[in-house]
């Protein structure tokens, strides 16, 4: 059944404060929408069980992209297109705008936004896999403040989040501080382009006297959450490269997931293929 219009209510505030007043007073009852590329899905196919729904899009404090001494700082409401076009995200955050490449058509990638991907908390999301190896923290506020969380920390499960009823995310803090590493990404689909992600993988690997000295992974699609490789961070940490490493990575990582069964794809599918493209980014690193 298709949604009806009057059935729902959108206010646009205009200012940041006016958006936090309106969620701090009735905390829980609006939905915050930033390029509303997800809900509008949801809307069209009489899933949308909010009724009430306050924008964030247009607000200048959530579009910024500042670097500071320390860190980048991304706004939450940046959107794919200003990722994919920002010359330090680029440089810096390479695996960030291949992710943001990736994400729908061109007109999803000009709409959709960083923040409104995190906090839709879908498993399948293209970019949160670059977010858990550059180990980003979200800085949340509302009318009661600031506070900072690691991302690492901030799915609990399926769609679920630690943020409160009364917060949104302002901004996405990464320190730049991958300079040598190899990264690497690579994202499963149908097509090239406008899919969901059967499975994705990012890596970050630096060698040293042909061992590894330090290596992030993260995978979507494999999990409830998108998921940090973290068992089989430790089989590969201090190795040289052989094929019985690689074996063993293997191993690892299908200890660590539990993927499923639906439309997209099987679960032994996606096992295999995420074997196949850790295997992918062992031989890159070691290359």
């Amino acid at each position: 059944m298709r949604a009806q219009p009057s059935e729902y209510e959108l206010v646009a505030p205009g200012k940041l404060s006016k958006v936090l007043e309106l969620l701090a007073r009735e905390p829980g009852v609006w939905l915050p929408i930033a390029g509303g590329t997800e809900v509008m899905v949801q809307y069209g196919a009489g899933r949308l069980g909010a009724r009430k729904l306050v924008s964030l899009w247009g607000l200048p404090e959530l579009r910024r992209i500042e670097r500071t001494e320390q860190e980048l700082i991304i706004g939450a409401g940046c959107t794919y297109s200003d990722l994919r076009k920002h010359p330090v995200v680029a440089q810096e955050f390479p695996l960030l705008a291949r992710a943001a490449s990736w994400t729908g058509s061109i007109a999803n990638q000009n709409r959709g936004t960083l923040g409104g991907n995190i906090v839709n908390a879908s498993p399948a999301a293209d970019s949160l896999p670059a977010l858990l190896v550059y180990e980003a923290e979200l800085l949340l506020i509302s009318a009661r403040g600031p506070r900072r969380v690691p991302y690492g920390e901030f799915h609990t499960g399926y769609k679920q989040t630690r943020l409160a009823p009364d917060e949104i995310i302002s901004g996405i803090a990464l320190q730049p501080r991958f300079a040598g590493y190899h990264a690497y990404s690579r994202k499963v689909g149908t097509r090239n382009a406008q899919a969901i992600a059967k499975l994705c993988l990012a890596g970050l690997g630096r060698v040293s006297d042909n061992k590894i000295e330090d290596v992030r992974l993260a995978i979507g699609s494999m999990a409830v959450t998108p998921l940090r490789l973290r068992r089989t961070e430790e089989v590969l940490l201090g190795r040289a490269w052989s094929s019985a490493l690689a074996g063993e990575a293997r191993q690892a990582l299908e200890t660590e997931v539990a993927p499923i069964d639906d439309i997209r794809s099987s679960a032994v599918y996606r096992l295999h293929v995420a074997g196949n493209l850790l295997q992918e980014f062992l031989e890159g690193l070691f290359q």
